[in-house]
């Protein structure tokens, strides 16, 4: 008797790809492939359903821990969506789309990748190539400051490429608006990636947002022509030593009009830096830059007694904005720090280039010295107690080497601890501390 012929096997489920392929979110854009993804957000390439045309769809998962540097980046990059006009040279950002557990934000897509990606397959650029990406670089960055945005993180890989090869600025997760510069007209914040940040950036004094963005030009055209980094060291205090002295070198084939720009750039006195305004008018940036090239346009915002960076123009509305209706009344993300920008309670915050364990070990040591009882938190956070006093100490990594640490009174009077308990904090805490934000001198 013939045996019974064994059941075909199940098929087997599409490849996730073609998963992707087919969906469609909101009824508007067909997510094709992942092209990159965050700590708490994936970008998709997707097509317009509408005309066909090509986007990039980041998707923030509100279901996922955000973190108190992560909720920032957020209301940061849909704030200064709605303050920039469209630019040739700046990632646009077309709408903002929202559900209970998640944020859409679409975006015109750079199919031609980061620009380190192509640096570090080439290595350094001609000198003509190098001018062309700066001139672009420079001239959004104008753009942004005359609109009263400072990015704060210009890097190679916010740096993306279209097809056509034309250079879109990224990622404003760290950038500054106005309402973020305190009495001095100063901004306050340390924040950036090391390599590229300027020296005042995370000193004790504020820093103008500008003139830190032109420090970073500096830092990308040495890198365009070099095909390597100016300043470089596993280790963030020596690094800022370099910055601060000057210590590097430049190649043989820089042109000696490229050097004297990238000197003046990377000059670590923010006073004396030369000034992305003063750029624009030098023979070498003009060169192969015609006057009707929309590169280096100026927006039309009128004269401010305030100063360049302080300028805000009156923008129309867009459209898609009633979408912050949606995400702030959703569980899981607050974005009313993107609407009150005053009076806001602070604890005493300071950057560390310690490690995390490092950090969190030095908290419980000081707080054992001290007579505070110590426990663990939720998501990381250590708890401290004493008599009638609780505090909640939290640490956010904001770059690889870079943490904040916010310590927060939770229970009992502040104003006790302030008087009889801060002092003993900030002694101990001293080795660990890179720079002191918010009040604290």
């Amino acid at each position: 008797m013939e045996a019974a012929s064994a059941p075909p096997p199940p098929p087997l489920p599409p490849p996730a790809a073609a998963i992707i392929s087919t969906t469609t979110l909101m009824g508007k854009y067909r997510l094709g492939r992942l092209l990159g993804r965050g700590s708490f957000a994936k970008v998709y390439r997707a097509t317009s359903l509408a005309d066909g045309s090509d986007v990039a769809i980041k998707i923030i998962d509100k279901t996922k821990p955000i973190t108190k540097v992560m909720e920032p980046h957020i209301m940061r990059e849909v704030a200064v969506m709605k303050r920039l006009r469209s630019h040739p040279n700046i990632l646009e950002i077309h709408e903002v789309m929202a559900t209970k557990t998640r944020i859409f934000l679409v975006m015109e897509l750079a199919s031609g990748g980061e620009l380190y990606s192509k640096i570090r397959r080439r290595g350094r650029l001609p000198e003509g190539l190098a001018r062309r990406y700066f001139q672009q670089l420079v001239g959004a960055l104008r753009f942004c400051h005359e609109n009263g945005v400072a990015h704060r993180d210009i890097k190679p890989q916010n740096l993306l490429l279209d097809q056509s090869g034309a250079l879109k600025v990224s990622d404003f997760g760290l950038s500054a608006l106005p309402e973020q510069l305190t009495n001095d007209g100063l901004l306050h914040t340390a924040c950036g990636t090391p390599s590229y940040t300027a020296p005042e950036v995370l000193e004790r004094k504020g820093y103008d947002g500008p003139k830190a963005d032109a420090w970073s030009c500096g830092v990308i055209l040495f890198l365009l022509l070099a095909g390597y980094l100016p300043f470089e060291d596993s280790n963030l205090a020596a690094l800022y030593k370099k910055t601060n002295a000057r210590d590097y070198h430049f190649p043989e084939w820089f042109s000696k009009p490229a050097k004297t720009l990238t000197y003046r750039l990377l000059d670590p006195n923010p006073n004396t830096r030369m000034s992305l305004e003063a750029l624009v008018g030098t023979a070498w940036f003009k060169r192969s830059l015609s006057p009707s090239n929309p590169q280096c346009r100026i927006p039309s915002c009128p004269p401010s007694p305030l100063g360049s960076f302080q300028k805000q123009c009156e923008f129309d509305a867009v459209s898609t904005m009633n979408a912050f209706d949606i995400i702030s009344l959703s569980s899981g993300l607050d974005l009313s720090g993107l609407f009150e920008t005053t009076n806001q309670k602070l604890g005493k915050r300071f950057t560390s280039s310690a490690t995390f364990e490092a950090i969190s070990e030095k908290m419980k040591e000081i707080g054992g010295k001290l007579g505070y009882s110590v426990e663990k938190g939720k998501g990381g956070s250590i708890g401290l107690g004493k008599g009638t006093v609780s505090l909640m100490v939290e640490v956010a990594e904001i770059t690889e080497s870079l943490f904040m640490v916010e310590v927060k009174v939770v229970g009992g009077s502040e104003a006790n601890f302030e008087e009889a308990h801060w002092g003993g904090w900030k002694d101990g805490l001293h080795e660990i501390v890179l720079s002191w934000h918010n009040d604290v001198a």
